[in-house]
């Protein structure tokens, strides 16, 4: 099944779709494990730095190999591609799905930008996501976020053909120095305007009970990339600290379990 029609099955039946990003082979199987032992499905995502780390055709093949080893029902996915270019070579290299960020552009520069990409994407069938409004990056002040406006959703769906559309409702990308506060009201009016499934950037921190209230009020994919990094880098210094090994193929590996753990406890909050 293609991802826009899976994720327009989750969006008629209130759920949401957990979107990993993955960085080496440990996290990759980490995430691939959890969703094999709740039996989920998954969109495995890659951002731009992650594909100059791995190497794109690399990238590809070791996650569309993990999911046919693994038996996941899962799709690749371009996180905050920053160019049509990046994005046409994504497609090209077998991306399922591919986002294109043009959020810190005008409205109408968005609108082009993302128009192009959707173009592009037809005729591999690919799922197409952009974002609308601003979710602050890493780093920077909440402050910074501009808010997805309803109207403009609907306009900016209707003029781009875009699958899905990531919404600046108050989350932030990073971890939250301030406890997060979703505008659920205003979800709720951009999901009464359009009918693209939504997405929420910044998943990590966001807790359990907001989550949920998000998922019921319109969103449908749900990215998880910080808390990703942070679990296995803790889980590694850990183990490291315990022991002199050198061989790093039985070191790493030691933390792949704690990855596993944290995916699992958001699939099945999810499910």
């Amino acid at each position: 099944m293609k991802l826009q029609e899976k994720l327009q099955e989750y969006r008629g039946r209130g759920k949401a779709i957990l979107a990993t990003n993955f960085y080496n082979l440990e996290t990759l199987e980490g995430i691939l494990n959890a969703a094999r032992e709740v039996k989920a499905p998954i969109i495995l995502q890659l951002s731009k730095s992650s594909i100059d780390y791995i190497g794109l055709e690399m990238a590809v093949n070791m996650a569309r190999s993990g999911l046919k080893e693994y038996n996941v029902e899962g799709w690749i996915h371009l996180d905050h591609g920053d160019s049509p270019e990046l994005a046409r070579r994504c497609l090209k290299a077998g991306f399922d799905s591919v986002m294109i960020d043009a959020s810190e552009k005008s409205f109408d520069e968005n609108v082009s930008i993302t128009s192009e990409v959707v173009e592009a994407a037809r005729k591999y069938g690919a799922h197409v996501e952009a974002e609308l409004g601003y979710v602050a990056k890493l780093g920077q002040s909440q402050g910074n976020q501009v808010f997805t406006q309803p109207e403009d959703a609907s306009g900016f769906v209707r003029m781009t053909g875009v699958d899905s559309l990531a919404v600046a409702i108050g989350s932030a990308h990073g971890f939250y120095k301030d406890p997060p506060n979703l505008q659920i009201d205003l979800l709720e009016k951009i999901r009464q305007a359009t009918n693209a499934t939504l997405v929420l950037h910044g998943g990590s921190g966001i807790p359990e009970e907001m989550l949920l209230k998000a998922v019921s009020h319109g969103i449908t994919k749900i990215n998880l990339a910080t808390e990703i990094k942070d679990t296995y880098m803790r889980a590694l210094r850990q183990q490291m600290e315990k022991t002199s090994e050198i061989d790093l193929r039985k070191v790493f590996p030691l933390a792949v379990t704690s990855v596993t753990e944290l995916i699992k406890s958001k699939l099945l909050l999810l499910t």
